[in-house]
């Protein structure tokens, strides 16, 4: 595949990682504009309080799958280039999916946090830890009723699982940083952080909604 066509499918992971699929369902069901319920997020726990738990369920699926469904399509598109070739495509795919919900063009670049487009990423990248940080997730939750607490606590437990399961799998820290998937879960963990600043400030307050 030429570098042009490659670049081209990163672009059009970008535009559809960039789909607003909370704000569009809530839309679509309720008649009501989730940026203005709650938090004013788009994602799935903003989405499940203005629209209810199933529609926060879906969310939360779509949102996963529009980064995991354009990296497995590159991962099988390249496969005749090689493993080495298929995965930094596939992560940039990924990246661009996960930075398109952030900053989505169709919504003036004011997304969402990222924490289920994160999710669809490390499905592909890291299954187990992305399973892992999927139970964190619901544990913390639990303990806290604070989405927030759940996120960061997931996030970081699938960034240092991917890190982890990438120094088993290329025997040490050196070689494990020798490839990009550390360095896309630090990325990827990095965004999260920034983009819940204003929770974590409020964390530390006390302050923080539940749900």
């Amino acid at each position: 595949m030429s570098p042009a066509w490659k670049a081209l499918i990163v672009l059009a992971a970008y535009a559809l990682g960039a789909v607003p699929f909370g704000l569009v369902l809530t839309r679509l069901f309720t008649g009501r504009d989730v940026r203005a319920v709650g938090s004013g997020n788009i994602g799935a726990s903003n989405v499940a309080r203005a629209a209810g738990k199933k529609l926060g369920v879906l969310t939360l699926v779509l949102d996963a799958a529009k980064a995991s469904i354009p990296m497995l399509l590159m991962r099988a598109l390249l496969a005749d280039e090689g493993p080495a070739v298929a995965e930094r495509w596939m992560i940039a795919v990924g990246l661009a999916a996960f930075l398109g919900h952030l900053y989505p063009v169709w919504l003036g670049f004011k997304g969402g946090k990222g924490v289920a487009t994160a999710l669809g990423v490390f499905a592909v990248l890291a299954p187990i830890p992305a399973l892992l940080a999927l139970v964190t997730f619901g544990a913390a939750y639990a303990a806290t009723r604070v989405p927030a607490v759940g996120s960061l606590s997931g996030t970081a437990v699938c960034c240092l699982g991917a890190i982890v399961q990438t120094m088993l799998a290329r025997g040490g820290a050196s070689a494990a940083f020798a490839s990009p998937v550390p360095w896309a879960a630090l990325f990827v963990t990095l965004f999260i952080y920034l983009r819940h600043r204003a929770n974590i400030a409020r964390l530390l307050q006390g302050a923080e909604n539940k749900v």
